[in-house]
């Protein structure tokens, strides 16, 4: 069986599990097996298969089937521009997280700062943002050790350890620090919502980073609440927040003594990220 042929029959076993993906992934699934990127494979769809090869990718494809993540499959991710290694113990990093990420680099480009990443995960934001402020250093926080053990292992790879250290303990007993910058995506799902999330949400990634509470702003109301004091004077904090959220998180962060400087959309026009600054 050739590449092309075993391509078809994977997107069809995908097609009947309503996978809308089901051409794509079935391709990314062969060029992880084949050990070969997507696009050089797809250049030599004649190439015949090994059995053992064929064996491998209808696993991957059946696990897809029951609607697990690619990236996890994969067990990577691409994010502002590196592949990221990722696993069930973290979620996925998104396209709109990237939106923040460069609006921050804009802002505090060659310049040295503190950053603070709350509730790390894979440390993909933090490690794209020390990748770009070369002069700046952070640390990354998360209760989960074996999200760290991931974040621990991207910076390595992008030999970024001597500028970033991990802390496996909660943010609200961060004591004796100040910051320039504190940059969050916190859980900010309502309780109540999470059952409507789709499949390859709600059953495979951590509930802990996605479950808000029940208004969705349990965490987003104690990092704000604790930036107030981890924060150096005209400190910046940077939030991603869930869809339709901005009003109530924009009159918390106000109560709180931070001035809205930016206000980011997604790629659907939605306000996902509030940037704001500690005013004293």
């Amino acid at each position: 069986m050739n590449a092309l042929e075993l391509i078809n029959i994977g997107s069809s076993k995908l097609k009947i599990k309503q996978i809308g993906s089901h051409k794509l992934d079935s391709e990314i699934l062969l060029s992880k097996v084949l050990n070969k990127r997507r696009e050089e494979m797809l250049v030599n769809l004649d190439q015949m298969i090994m059995p053992e090869k064929i064996s491998a990718f209808n696993k991957l494809i059946n696990r897809r089937s029951n609607n697990e993540p690619i990236a996890y499959i994969i067990k990577e991710k691409e994010f502002w521009s590196k592949l990221f290694f990722v696993n069930k113990d973290t979620l996925i990093p998104r396209p709109e997280t990237e939106l923040m990420v460069e609006h921050i680099v804009k802002m505090f480009e060659e310049k040295s700062i503190s950053i603070l990443d709350i509730g790390t995960g894979s440390g993909c934001i933090l490690i794209s943002l020390i990748s770009e402020l070369r002069y700046s250093r952070g640390i990354g926080i998360d209760i989960s050790k074996k999200a760290l053990s991931v974040a621990e292992k991207n910076a390595k790879n992008y030999k970024l350890e001597k500028q970033i250290r991990f802390l496996n303990k909660s943010f609200e007993d961060l004591k004796n620090c100040k910051f320039d910058l504190i940059v969050s995506n916190p859980p900010y799902i309502e309780t109540q919502a999470i059952e409507n999330l789709d499949d390859d949400i709600k059953n495979f990634e951590p509930i802990m980073a996605l479950d808000g509470g029940n208004d969705g702003l349990d965490v987003i109301r104690k990092v704000i609440y604790k930036s107030q004091s981890i924060l150096k004077n005209n400190g910046t904090l940077a939030l991603e927040i869930g869809n339709e959220q901005y009003i109530k998180v924009s009159k918390i962060l106000k109560k709180n003594n931070f001035k809205i400087l930016k206000y980011i959309k997604d790629y659907k026009e939605n306000i996902r990220c509030l940037i704001s600054k500690l005013i004293r």
